[in-house]
């Protein structure tokens, strides 16, 4: 058992190591022109799946919320506050990700 962990380890080594002369090859000049608009589909996935995320947590924290109220009426202003914080962090996510998507999308 030890042995074939010790040979395993020593090949993943070796691949490993003859792969980094791979990535230190310089990459290849691209034309000017060339404007496949991957970036453009890469941002507007990535915000989709961020505010789907942040909508889905905003809901798991109004219904963790309404089940608090309704458990004790009377916690209805500490349970209001931390829901309304909840909400904000949550949707302060949604913001920034929005932000970075406009910060980082490549001009045209």
């Amino acid at each position: 058992m030890k042995r074939n962990l010790i040979r395993l380890g020593l090949s993943l080594m070796a691949v490993l190591f003859t792969a980094i002369p791979a990535f230190a090859q310089e990459p290849a000049a691209q034309s000017a022109n060339h404007n496949s608009g991957l970036g453009y589909i890469a941002a507007v996935v990535g915000f989709a799946i961020a505010a789907g995320l942040c909508g889905l947590g905003q809901g798991k924290i109004a219904a963790a919320a309404c089940e608090g109220m309704a458990r004790n009426p009377s916690a209805y202003n500490r349970v209001q506050l931390a829901l309304i914080l909840g909400l904000a962090f949550v949707e302060t996510l949604v913001i920034f990700t929005f932000v970075v998507v406009l910060l980082k999308v490549p001009n045209p």
